[in-house]
């Protein structure tokens, strides 16, 4: 069998876009076993896809924090990645820290030319490079590398592929519900409170409760402060990676700010409306072949009309 390992690091948005360009190889080459490297914080996305062999996490991040107290655990980590000979390693993030776990492996390495790589110096550690456009989504730029590597052609059907599993979450709303995804870590993508509160009212007048998820505890408090204002609303407790897409996958609607889980209900196949405040969505905006709108740009946030006309139209 054909053995490949796959290097995707971060973030969440990233390892999501290239689900597609895996769910390709897989219908084009099924004599291919894959494997992938990940950031520890985002192992459980790789092992949402059932094409995927072994997920194999780094924890390059905290490594370079402290490299001597590291050193013991990134050497296991290296014997780890070469379990095997690999007859070819794709790394589809083309950044020089991506590069540097790929030729930790051991195998020939693809990957984008120096044009393309989001760090061109990246391309230097390839055997073999391949040129793909940078003024696209980022989705269709791993679908191309991807074509190009393995020797097939894609279509226009995006095909994200996970396997979500149907956890019992007790606190999930036992009637219908949407997904609020308030949370951001940067001030200037938050979309205004009280338009979340008035989201969230009008959802309720229609039977729809909300689900407010969080990261970390400046956004629990925002949670909290929402669910106490929106009727009905649920500030649940921290969720994992596979909780949180659980409950994605069974909501209504999803309707979140510029946030890795926004591009995670649109992986499931939820309808999805992404709100942009400070970044323009043309290339790493949601995306899928089911119901995924894009609102706002850098400097001018949606209104919540217009977001309120695109969630209604996500839930005919």
């Amino acid at each position: 069998m054909f053995q490949t390992l796959i290097i995707r690091l971060s973030s969440m948005g990233d390892i999501i876009h290239h689900f597609p360009a895996l769910s390709d190889l897989a219908k084009h080459r099924p004599d291919i076993a894959i494997d992938w490297v990940v950031e520890e914080g985002f192992a459980a996305l790789p092992a949402l896809h059932p094409a995927v062999r072994t997920v194999i996490p780094t924890a390059l991040r905290r490594w370079r924090k402290a490299p001597l107290k590291s050193r013991a655990e990134f050497i296991h980590f290296r014997r780890k990645l070469r379990h095997c000979q690999y007859d070819l390693i794709l790394d589809s993030q083309g950044l020089i820290k991506s590069a540097f776990i790929a030729k930790q492996a051991l195998g020939p390495i693809s990957g984008y030319d120096k044009a393309s790589a989001r760090e061109g110096l990246a391309s230097l550690a390839y055997q073999n490079t391949y040129p793909v456009s940078r003024n696209q989504h980022a989705i269709t730029r791993n679908r191309q590398l991807s074509a190009q590597v393995f020797n097939y052609t894609i279509d226009d059907n995006i095909v994200y592929g996970l396997s979500v599993p149907k956890l019992a979450l007790a606190w999930r709303p036992a009637t219908p519900y949407a997904v609020l995804l308030s949370a951001t870590s940067r001030s200037d993508k938050e979309w205004a409170e009280e338009n979340w509160i008035a989201l969230g009212k009008h959802l309720d007048a229609m039977g729809i409760h909300s689900v407010l998820p969080w990261g970390n505890a400046m956004e629990q408090e925002r949670s909290q402060r929402l669910a106490a204002a929106i009727p009905n609303a649920v500030c649940p407790p921290r969720m994992s990676l596979e909780e949180a897409a659980s409950l994605l996958a069974s909501s209504q609607v999803v309707v979140g700010v510029d946030t890795g889980l926004a591009h995670l209900a649109a992986a499931v196949a939820v309808p999805v409306i992404a709100i942009f405040c400070a970044s323009d969505p043309e290339l790493t905006g949601v995306l899928a072949s089911s119901y995924a709108v894009n609102l706002g740009s850098n400097g001018a946030p949606p209104s919540l009309e217009s977001v309120w006309q695109a969630t209604l139209d996500g839930m005919k």
